[in-house]
């Protein structure tokens, strides 16, 4: 009989890795870019990532009108982390 031998599985196989996703942005504002209401009043924020960037909605029926136009909300979201001059 003949012996097998295996090769130990490289890093590239291993699923338990850390994943390589960048780490989104994150959204500063504390208040709804939607609705302006302060985050928290209405229980905990709505939390979810748009195209690498974190965003922080006071509720989940916000969403629907950040949907509508979201370049426009996300603006807002940078602006406030944007440096101060």
């Amino acid at each position: 009989m003949a012996a097998v031998a295996f090769a130990p599985a490289s890093r590239a196989d291993d699923t338990n890795s850390v994943s390589s996703t960048p780490k989104p942005k994150p959204d500063l504002l504390k208040t709804c870019p939607v609705s302006g209401d302060k985050l928290g009043e209405m229980g905990k924020p709505f939390v979810f990532v748009y195209k690498g960037q974190e965003v922080k909605l006071c509720c989940p029926m916000c969403k629907a009108e950040f949907d509508k136009n979201p370049d426009k909300y996300i603006k807002t979201i940078q602006a406030a982390a944007a440096p101060k001059n």
